[in-house]
């Protein structure tokens, strides 16, 4: 069965760091977005048991899930994900999306120390974060995950290990744990030499991701992808779906789908998305390389892939403290994951 994606490309405050395809939000623009959204709804005549709104900070737009989701066919006990930024999840916002049908939020917490917030560009305190989390679970949530950003301006093993500790004592079921990329088109990307010096280095880059996954798992959220931890029974199912090669829809400015066998992308322009009667795609691959992306993708899961001859022939280039092979499958080691790149490239050569 697919998965739906639904992209809210709407945020208050732009974080210096980020890519995904966001703009201010308008009143208007929020009636009009939700009537294009279930516009495009209306192609998909079939089930999904999986939904996810991401952006952008889909919470913005809290009063208008219930509406976009009675459009939606949903396969019963289906897993359906709204992102939140914790100031602007209060009692009426996550009331209402409990209302509405969602039983998975993902609050962007990103840190727990305020300096790092400060520097992320961050509007929310680190208690604000906290109370949101607690306000959550007191109101019926009970699959709540967390990011986190690894590798931030200001910080150190030490306040990494205060974050880990004080977001594991609170009522959350999944981590996702990202090291900070700084991409051209953000405002850090635009001014390298100004925060290049706040920046840890690579190696201490790798420090911080391999003890993040060790004091993780010693609270109990095991790894199952590159950047993803989760209490047993709550890993992402709709995130498995990309991970997986398995086909989903997306819908808005940014979405990407992988369905009916082809892979399109929708123009990063909301006017456009607006204005036509049904979403504009770029198609983006007609026939993918199955066997191609099981490795590209079932590289990044802690299951790995099923060990073929090919692969079994290219052994001898990797270091055996990258790898794993159990049960007739190979996975990489979280110092592998570090270096996955480089170890698919060599596999697919």
């Amino acid at each position: 069965m697919r998965g739906l994606y639904i992209h809210i490309p709407f945020c208050a405050k732009k974080c210096p760091y980020c890519d995904f395809y966001s703009l201010p939000l308008s009143l208007q623009k929020a009636e009009e977005y939700k009537n294009a959204v279930i516009r495009n709804l209306s192609r998909y005549k079939e089930k999904f048991d999986t939904v996810y709104f991401g952006g952008g900070t889909p919470t913005l737009i809290f009063d208008k899930i219930a509406e976009i989701l009675s459009e939606v066919d949903l396969e019963e006990n289906a897993e359906i994900t709204i992102e939140c930024n914790p100031e602007s999840a209060g009692e009426e916002v996550l009331s209402e999306l409990k209302r509405a049908g969602a039983n998975r939020l993902s609050f962007g917490v990103q840190s727990l120390d305020e300096r790092e917030l400060s520097a992320l560009g961050r509007t929310h305190s680190a208690k604000a974060a906290k109370e949101s989390i607690l306000l959550a679970y007191k109101l019926g949530f009970e699959n709540i995950s967390a990011d986190l950003m690894l590798g931030v301006p200001n910080q150190t093993p030490d306040s990494l290990e205060k974050t880990i500790d004080e977001l594991c004592r609170l009522p959350i079921t999944h981590v996702s744990a990202y090291l900070l990329k700084i991409e051209p088109n953000t405002v850090f990307g635009k001014n390298p030499r100004e925060i290049s010096d706040m920046l840890p280095d690579e190696d201490m880059q790798a420090e911080l991701y391999l003890s993040a996954v060790e004091l993780l798992e010693k609270h109990g959220f095991m790894q199952y992808e590159i950047s993803n931890f989760a209490k047993p029974g709550f890993e992402s199912l709709h995130n498995l779906k990309y991970w997986r090669a398995e086909e989903y829809v997306g819908i808005g400015p940014s979405a990407h789908s992988y369905y009916e066998g082809w892979r399109f992308a929708v123009p990063k322009n909301l006017a456009k998305f607006l204005d036509n009667e049904f979403q504009l795609k770029e198609i983006t691959d007609f026939s993918p390389d199955k066997d191609e992306e099981k490795i590209l993708l079932g590289l990044r899961l802690c299951e790995g892939i099923v060990l073929s001859e090919k692969i079994k022939r290219r052994l001898i280039l990797i270091p055996k403290e990258y790898y794993m092979i159990i049960n007739g499958r190979f996975s990489l080691t979280p110092r592998g994951f570090l270096v996955s790149n480089e170890i698919i490239a060599t596999l697919l050569k």
